[in-house]
């Protein structure tokens, strides 16, 4: 057998994090690790990133559940498709279909939605949830949750959407059957995200009984369709955030809860620093700071359990570019973001690898590597990175992993195999 660089690189990793972490007899547990996948639906579009390749990469046979980002709630407090064109009306091409077949005019559905269809026809334990919000469709999340009579409604208005499949225009229940959860993408209770948000200190409150809501409307659901749905929730890493928008109450009601375990810092700053480091690396200027060892032992400490905490791990790179500081290029003075493909200081996972002329700089203790050529620096989440995080994720008797996002990965589906192989149980 050939033993590559890269694998003698992903071994080290492992190797590393064994020996700091030894796992307790209660963490030997055999039940399977949750891993979970967004996939973007407006990634059809310039990223030409269809579901058909996350059948043929090898992705989906590899996943528990992915999620389709997003569906927004609207002012008027309710449920409602960000692009129906996308969701349930373009048509595919027999090439960029799962099943191989060409949509035909006349169907009773298309679009991402009948995609997930034929993506679940053929990886029958894979689970799809609706995730709802999302960075630029929470603005009105907090009006939606503020009464009963509010929380009632926009449940109501999202079960009948994507759980009923009620979509519109279409014949009644013509999507019923393919989504199998929801999940919150709240960005953020009682703490601001994107500039306009409505935010209330009652949110705090307000998101446990709107995760009471949707448990209750959907178990309701469950009784007469005797299928379980999933709900989930997408979670901050900072400490504050936590504090001003959460109960642990809420884990009462969810299956298990993703935990973002990236964007600790990014092309925003003013100096190269990690994105996604497993604890604070040695030498890091800002204390407190962030890393996913912060944020899970804070949702630990509010009484979140430890397997329905999942972990989040990035599939791009944060860029920063204007580096004259001498050394790896970690903790320097930049001029601003580095140019990405799509934005300005953020680049995709298949891109960053095949970059030219920078190095690889591992910090195998703090858990977090980067690339960097004397000028410019991104962050780097390869193979052998998710490799150890899948080791964290098993050493602190986590639940799993969650990706943002699969059209980052290559085609090979590299890192999605690496969080698998890492994560694997008999």
């Amino acid at each position: 057998m050939r033993v590559t660089t890269r694998r003698l690189v992903a071994v080290a990793a492992v190797a590393a994090v064994a020996s700091t972490f030894a796992a307790t007899p209660a963490q030997a547990t055999v039940k399977p690790y949750v891993k979970v996948g967004y996939f973007t639906q407006w990634g059809i579009y310039g990223r030409d990133f269809q579901l058909a390749k996350v059948q043929k990469s090898g992705a989906a046979a590899r996943l528990t559940h992915i999620n389709y980002a997003f569906g927004p709630v609207t002012a008027d407090g309710v449920c409602a498709s960000a692009d129906a064109w996308a969701d349930w009306q373009t048509p595919f091409s027999a090439e960029n279909s799962v099943d191989g077949v060409a949509d035909v005019e006349g169907q009773p559905i298309a679009g991402n939605l009948n995609q997930i269809k034929e993506l679940k026809a053929k990886n029958p334990k894979l689970r799809v949830l609706i995730s709802l919000g999302g960075w630029t469709g929470s603005k009105y999340f907090s009006d939606a949750a503020l009464t009963d009579a509010s929380r009632k409604k926009l449940v109501s208005s999202c079960v009948d959407l994507w759980i009923k499949g009620n979509l519109p225009g279409l014949p009644a229940g013509v999507a019923a059957g393919i989504l199998d959860g929801v999940d919150l993408d709240w960005e953020w209770p009682g703490s601001e995200g994107e500039a306009g948000n409505v935010i209330r200190p009652e949110d705090k409150q307000n998101f446990t009984l709107l995760t009471a809501e949707f448990r209750k409307q959907l178990d309701a659901l469950s009784r007469t369709t005797k299928k379980r749905y999933d709900l989930t929730a997408f979670l901050p890493a900072s400490p504050v955030k936590v504090d001003a928008g959460f109960e642990g109450e809420i884990f009462k009601y969810l299956d298990f809860a993703t935990v973002q375990g990236y964007d600790f810092h990014g092309s925003w700053e003013s100096r190269t620093n990690q994105q996604s480091a497993i604890f604070v690396p040695k030498g890091a200027p800002d204390n407190p700071d962030f890393s996913s060892e912060v944020a899970i032992n804070k949702w630990i400490s509010v009484g979140a359990p430890r397997r329905k905490l999942v972990l989040g791990l990035p599939y791009y790179s944060q860029g920063w570019t204007g580096i004259t500081a001498p050394g790896n290029g970690l903790f320097a003075p930049a001029t601003g973001p580095a140019p990405g493909v799509f934005a300005a200081g953020t680049e995709d996972y298949k891109t960053v690898k095949n970059l030219p002329g920078f190095k690889v700089y591992r910090d195998l203790k703090a858990g977090h590597s980067w690339l960097f050529d004397g000028k410019t620096f991104w962050t780097y989440d390869d193979p052998a990175m998710m490799l150890e995080k899948a080791l964290y994720i098993r050493a602190k008797g986590l639940g799993g992993a969650m990706m943002w996002s699969l059209d980052g990965d290559d085609a090979n589906a590299s890192l999605t195999k690496a969080v698998a192989t890492g994560l694997w149980t008999p």
